[in-house]
């Protein structure tokens, strides 16, 4: 695979980062602090690989709450970024891998996340000098399986479509990643590999997509 490309995207939550437990996590604090607890109706598996404001819409819909999008949003950030902040729950080997792949090729981050929850993330181990652009769901139009956050990644590059192979961890992501025209590596950190079998590759460990890429 490695003749092939000039750029490297990964995403972050599930990939670069063991977040997707303190999300949720999160998430049910803010649940709880609402007033909704057990009863806000949400399965977060669902959303494994999409923006927050996804879930935040549903959650909406479902039960109205006073709140607007932009302060649901806001309290779950502040949490997921005190979170993430004491438990540094990086990968391991992760470090080392964006290291090598950043000798090799142009690398981005694409991700469902805001920006300052992306800040905090790449801030652990010093990751963010080694990423040449950084593109949250915030910036485009439409979140995944939409392709448009990889989409702009690539332009930020300056790299073709299909000389980018993106790094992945969710249905959505991958869907994301085939949409924009890109290979894509599905990493079993947070789904079985029969949920990912759309992947170009399916892997479960940081050693082989080194071996895929490097």
């Amino acid at each position: 695979m490695r003749a092939k490309f000039k750029a490297i995207i990964f995403d972050m939550d599930g990939v670069i980062v063991d977040s997707e437990p303190w999300h949720e996590h999160a998430f049910r604090e803010v649940f709880a602090e609402l007033g909704y607890g057990e009863t806000h109706g949400i399965h977060f598996p669902d959303y494994f690989g999409r923006s927050d404001r996804t879930l935040w819409v549903d959650f909406i819909a479902k039960h109205q709450p006073p709140h607007s999008l932009e302060e649901l949003t806001a309290l779950k950030q502040n949490r997921t970024v005190k979170l993430l902040r004491e438990k540094q729950p990086i990968y391991a080997g992760l470090p080392e891998l964006v290291g090598k792949c950043a000798a090799r090729y142009q690398l981005a981050v694409a991700s469902g996340s805001t920006h300052p929850v992306i800040k905090e993330v790449l801030s652990l181990k010093n990751l963010r000098r080694f990423f040449t652009a950084v593109v949250s769901s915030d910036d485009v139009a439409h979140g995944k399986p939409a392709p448009d956050i990889f989409l702009r990644a690539a332009e930020l590059l300056a790299v073709a479509p299909d000389e980018c192979c993106v790094i992945e961890d969710s249905r959505a992501g991958v869907e994301a990643a085939l949409a924009a025209g890109m290979t894509v590596i599905a990493i079993t950190n947070s789904l079985p590999a029969d949920k990912l079998a759309r992947a170009t590759r399916v892997v479960h460990s940081n050693a082989e997509i080194e071996a895929c890429l490097l």
